[in-house]
């Protein structure tokens, strides 16, 4: 019957063991932890010491049958065993019975280290009350040991100094590179390869001139491969012969080979990660400042690879960062290091570089071997990379500045127009500076209260009179100034601050318009823009409608402008929102009309309101007969659509006055007003009622 107690795995050995030391009820064999607690209890122990298996187990040494007198000596002893290797000899000793009586008892001991790498000292106690009994125990305490030997997969042997092994023992000879009667009585040197020997010969001399015990590993091709083992030796001195332990420790190994490899390597496509291939191009930069060379660093990023994943799932994403990885590996030449950082970018360290040139050469072959489509699940998908290059010593003497600038090529490359590269510049680093403290002060900049909203007005070309405005952000920050819409924004959009901001925008330009309403006791409509990165935001419709409930303003007083990018990506939370949008019975906007690609489509898709024709076809109709046709053209198309339309830009009477020739609803510019804060809104708005 098993105890309640039983010890964990790690402490347990061979079953095979314990049943051999079950079987035998005359000698009492105790198995102890690192921390004396029993952890093996036969019943002979039962019977010598009146235990039970169950009452021992978990129990410690010294509060079971130690005396009181000598637990100290005892508790010590094992300490020096385990820590110290300083062994328990066998001897007579006086121990104690459950009941408080004396047993004497002739005790060995045998300690050795399990699979788990946890000690376990087996006591075996022979009583010797009956000497013939304890004589015929004797015996088997040998074979016993011999038993303990054979259940424990370690090699043993013993030599003589200069390397005659006198002794040997395995527990499992199928692993053996050599069985016993091929080594005894013969010299090291003559049973192991010459390598092996050499380490051997060295830690005998360490051992012998240190004692103690010497610790080292080494390999060995064995039938089934390449093996790993560990050998500890001892000196005994008073033998003058060397003790040898050989442990197989080819799993733990491997164990650790993977853990290396996760640490330097990418899991998905085996590339050296980060770690690695920035470990990598510090020895380089070492080497081709001693070798007078210069290294270039490619930093790459796929193109719209968010697309891919949202689009036909991480599956397919994965098997195409994959096939990238193939075929990066294939453009490099010898010496060179392909690297994943993370994501969709990876890295490229080219060495042996003389000029620009030979960079330009690799870039150009980069991309043109990324023209090939990729065949993924049956489907062709054309992949793009963008490239940033930099170039050591010339942009970098050390990693990470090599890196970051590689990086900031990058993204030069990005707004070339992406499927390109380029090459790092000063330039580029005061843009990507002056980004940086864009980014930094932009945080924490709705606390303290730095955005402010600005109101152009638009008018009704017919009457003449006001009929809205169009809410614009404007930031000042105390230490770089008034920043333009046209830095911040792209800047909030990539950090996702702009759903915070985008917020703020709404609340406060309707906030406004209630005010404004009130004060000129007239229905006016308020334009607000929203950017693709708010329509991810699942609070967006509820915060317009809390929004619109708290400042008593109707639906369709608020207007929505979108562009034409919002819609090009065709997700389904974007169209949902929109479909949201028009059911509250919101206006909806079409903003910058004319600068995108496919803006028909969505107006046929989507069911928007109003059209706004963006400046730059206004700016030229008085003098350019183009610009002229398709603005009239597009205000009949938006009509017939029944959309109204709206000019933006509108600076010049010339320009009014074709518009309205032209029956274009509304306009809005600086030949009216430019955008002006909500107070001098207000008195422009009264004064324009009163005088229009």
């Amino acid at each position: 019957m098993k105890s309640n107690n039983a010890p964990p795995p790690q402490y347990v050995i061979n079953d095979s063991l314990h049943q051999l030391f079950d079987a035998v009820d005359a000698v009492s064999v105790q198995g102890y932890d690192e921390n004396r607690q029993v952890i093996y209890w036969n019943f002979g122990s039962e019977l010598l010491y009146g235990y039970t298996q169950e009452e021992a187990t978990g129990q410690k040494l010294e509060d079971l049958i130690i005396p009181e007198s000598i637990r100290e000596l005892v508790v010590a002893a094992h300490s020096d065993w385990i820590t110290k290797g300083i062994e328990i000899p066998a001897s007579e000793i006086t121990l104690r019975h459950k009941n408080g009586s004396d047993v004497n008892v002739f005790s060995s001991h045998v300690l050795f280290t399990n699979q788990h790498n946890k000690k376990q000292m087996y006591c075996i106690d022979v009583n010797l009350a009956d000497v013939k009994h304890a004589q015929s125990q004797a015996l088997f305490n040998e074979h016993m040991l011999e038993a303990i030997i054979r259940a424990i997969p370690d090699l043993y042997f013993l030599m003589e100094v200069d390397g005659t092994i006198i002794d040997y023992h395995s527990g499992d000879h199928k692993n053996n590179y050599l069985v016993p009667n091929q080594v005894i009585g013969k010299r090291i040197a003559e049973t192991l390869p010459d390598e092996i020997v050499s380490k051997f010969q060295i830690n005998i001399d360490k051992v012998i001139n240190k004692e103690g015990m010497v610790t080292f590993e080494y390999e060995l091709n064995m039938p089934n491969g390449l093996a790993y083992f560990e050998a500890r030796i001892s000196y005994l001195s008073e033998y003058n012969q060397i003790m040898t332990i050989i442990r197989d420790i080819s799993e733990q190994y491997k164990s650790a080979e993977i853990i290396r490899n996760k640490a330097y390597f990418d899991t998905l496509t085996s590339l050296p990660n980060r770690f690695l291939a920035l470990d990598r191009l510090s020895q380089m930069l070492t080497e081709s400042e001693r070798d007078n060379e210069k290294l270039a660093i490619f930093f790459l990023d796929l193109d719209d690879f968010k697309k891919i994943n949202d689009s036909l799932g991480h599956g397919v994403g994965d098997k195409i960062l994959i096939k990238a990885a193939k075929r990066l590996k294939k453009i490099l030449r010898e010496g060179d290091t392909v690297g994943r950082l993370g994501g969709d970018e990876f890295i490229i360290l080219l060495r042996g570089i003389i000029n620009e040139h030979d960079a330009l050469v690799i870039a150009e072959k980069l991309l043109k071997t990324f023209r090939e489509p990729f065949l993924i699940d049956g489907r062709e998908l054309i992949l793009t990379f963008s490239v940033g290059i930099a170039i050591s010593p010339e942009n970098g003497n050390c990693a990470s500045d090599l890196l970051r600038n590689a990086d900031i090529a990058m993204y030069e490359a990005k707004s070339l127009g992406r499927n390109t590269y380029s090459f790092f510049t000063k330039e580029m680093n005061t843009v990507m500076l002056r980004r940086f403290e864009v980014e930094e002060q932009m945080h924490g900049a709705l606390e303290r209260n730095e955005f402010e909203l600005y109101y152009q007005p638009q008018f009704d070309v017919k009457s003449g009179s006001i009929i809205g405005a169009e809410a614009l952000l404007r930031w000042h920050n105390e230490s770089l100034g008034n920043i333009t819409p046209d830095e911040f924004i792209p800047i909030a959009e990539q950090t996702g601050l702009i759903v915070s901001i985008g917020k703020y925008v709404i609340k406060q330009a309707l906030r406004f318009l209630n005010t404004w309403q009130k004060n000129n006791q007239t229905e006016y409509t308020m334009a607000v823009n929203l950017s693709p990165r708010q329509f991810r935001d699942l609070q967006l419709v509820s915060v317009i409608k809390k929004s619109l409930l708290d400042e008593n303003i109707k639906a369709s007083n608020l207007e929505i402008e979108i562009t034409e990018g919002v819609l090009m990506s065709g997700q389904s939370y974007i169209h949902d929102a929109l479909i949201e949008i028009n059911a509250l019975g919101i206006t909806l906007s079409m903003d910058d009309f004319g600068t995108g690609y496919s803006s028909l489509s969505y107006l046929r898709e989507y069911a928007f309101d109003v059209l706004k024709i963006d400046q730059s076809f206004i700016h030229g109709i008085p003098m350019n007969k183009a610009d002229c046709n398709l603005v009239k053209a597009t205000i009949a198309m938006a009509h017939s659509l029944g959309l109204s339309v709206v000019a933006e830009g509108v600076e010049t009477q010339e320009q009014l006055t074709l518009l309205d020739e032209f029956d274009c609803d509304l306009v809005q510019g600086y030949f009216f007003s430019k955008p002006v804060p909500e107070m001098q809104l207000l008195d422009f708005s009264n004064s324009y009622k009163l005088s229009p």
